[in-house]
């Protein structure tokens, strides 16, 4: 059995926004905007698929459009994919709009298959579907039946419902072979010379002569552990316990994946139906319950069993591929101790508040260097300088000094200072390519200044615009 959605991202949508009116999604190709799907209503004012927009909308004023979302409708096919396992359990997804369903053996539990494919009609309209099925003896059949017509005799279907691209479907028909009745009927050897293989492998799929395989996917592992308890429990002990046994199961999972937690999700079901959810977002993908534990303590802790928690469940939300390593006891320090430890900050006050520093592409000092979220980056040392950098660098703060060479002695932040030695000039030229209003001065020549009160501060001078700034401090 073929099932075809004409219409499967539109129904999508208009689901949840009911109209009459005229209705399609768009979607940008080759820099035009074009019609990627429409409803009945707009194909009766004699639109179609791939039709720029701004034509659509000259025929239909009263139009109503929105972005097409590829990703959305996949997703959705998917989920019709699981429905319609209730029917057999041999179902796949056929192309970007349509479902193969093999129900040998299935049929006669829901009355044979007019009954079955009556079944499926109604439960899909009444969600808003609208669908084209295809039976069929064989998988080409059900498709060519789908898209050209149920009630048809195969042989008098056009020859595009045997799966062909539009070059060679072309090809056939100069040739004034037009139904796949005429194919029959035609030798073999010249189509096979002028069209190659594939249109001989279609035409045998369609008739039965060669099989055709309906290999339906597995379904995505799911990461979840669930416990009912005969007693409800109470105390922290109780619940860390019953979080240590979930969790080991979760993590042989896991490891057998090769995949790692990053966020964890343990609900906790209290008698009075009432549940709590403690929530651990990890620094990095892990699987070790030993390591995984702790960090559960101060969010199990701040829970309120009330008359008692009588189940648990704990499920991996998020998780991500950790190939296996490889052990060795050269190792000179656990590289998972800095992870735990950004993971209990980031309980505490947030996992994204957590950051690091990283080096950024650009010799301007303030743009040198970008800031991250530790946990969703990786420590970089690739940080190349012909010179020292200050450990702070604030806005660039003017001094009264003159001349090319630091002042003698000057004041900075009402603080009267002396240079005791000073390092440079580095010159460092704007990004031209930037339009950096801090930059307008032109260039700038740093100095590494060296006071007799203990500062060790970044000054620049400006040629071009003669003036002094202070810029950042040493450590």
């Amino acid at each position: 059995m073929s099932l075809w959605f004409p219409r499967l991202a539109t129904d999508r949508v208009l689901r949840t926004c009911l109209t009459d009116r005229p209705f399609v999604l768009t979607l940008k190709d080759s820099n035009a905007n074009r019609i990627h799907c429409l409803n009945a209503a707009a194909g009766r004012q004699g639109l179609y698929r791939g039709m720029s927009f701004s034509d659509a909308r000259a025929f239909c004023p009263d139009l109503i459009s929105r972005p097409a979302r590829p990703d959305l409708d996949a997703q959705f096919l998917t989920a019709l994919r699981r429905w319609a396992l209730r029917w057999c359990p041999w179902v796949a997804r056929d192309g970007a709009d349509g479902l193969v369903l093999d129900i040998t053996g299935s049929a006669h539990l829901f009355g044979g298959e007019e009954a079955m494919l009556a079944a499926m009609g109604q439960r899909l309209a009444r969600a808003g579907l609208s669908v084209r099925p295809g039976l069929g003896d064989t998988r080409g059949a059900a498709w060519a039946r789908a898209h050209y017509g149920a009630d048809a005799a195969l042989a008098d279907l056009p020859v595009e419902a045997l799966r062909l691209d539009a070059e060679t479907a072309a090809g056939l028909k100069r040739m004034g072979l037009r139904r796949i009745g005429d194919l029959s009927g035609t030798p073999r050897a010249p189509l096979a010379r002028r069209f190659g293989p594939g249109l001989l492998l279609r035409l045998d799929q369609a008739l039965g002569h060669q099989p055709e395989q309906i290999s339906p996917e597995t379904e995505p592992p799911h990461y979840g552990i669930r416990m009912t308890l005969p007693e409800p429990i109470g105390l922290e002990s109780d619940v860390m316990a019953a979080a240590d046994r979930l969790l080991t199961r979760l993590c042989d999972k896991l490891c057998a994946q090769e995949a790692g937690a990053r966020v964890l999700c343990l609900t906790l079901r209290r008698v009075d139906s009432n549940a709590q959810q403690v929530e651990l977002r990890l620094a990095r993908p892990m699987r070790d319950p030993a390591r995984i534990l702790p960090l559960f303590q101060r969010g199990i802790a701040q829970v309120e069993a009330g008359f008692g928690i009588d189940q648990v469940r704990l499920a991996a939300v998020q998780v991500a591929p950790l190939p296996a390593e490889q052990i060795s006891s050269a190792r000179s320090r656990d590289p998972g101790r800095l992870d735990d430890l950004i993971t209990r900050i980031g309980t505490r006050i947030g996992l994204e508040n957590v950051q690091r520093f990283l080096p950024a592409d650009s010799h301007i000092p303030e743009r040198s260097f970008i800031i991250a979220a530790a946990a969703c980056s990786e420590p970089d040392s690739t940080w190349i300088s012909p010179n020292p950098r200050p450990v702070r660098i604030f806005p660039p703060e003017p001094i009264a000094a003159t001349g090319n060479r630091p002042p003698e002695r000057f004041r900075w932040r009402r603080m009267a200072l002396t240079t005791g030695r000073a390092t440079g000039p580095e010159r460092i030229a704007p990004e031209w390519w930037l339009d950096d209003p801090n930059w307008r001065s032109g260039l700038r020549d740093y100095w590494r200044v060296e006071t007799l009160q203990g500062r060790r501060l970044w000054l620049f001078h400006t040629p071009q615009e003669p003036g002094w700034f202070v810029q950042g401090e040493f450590a």
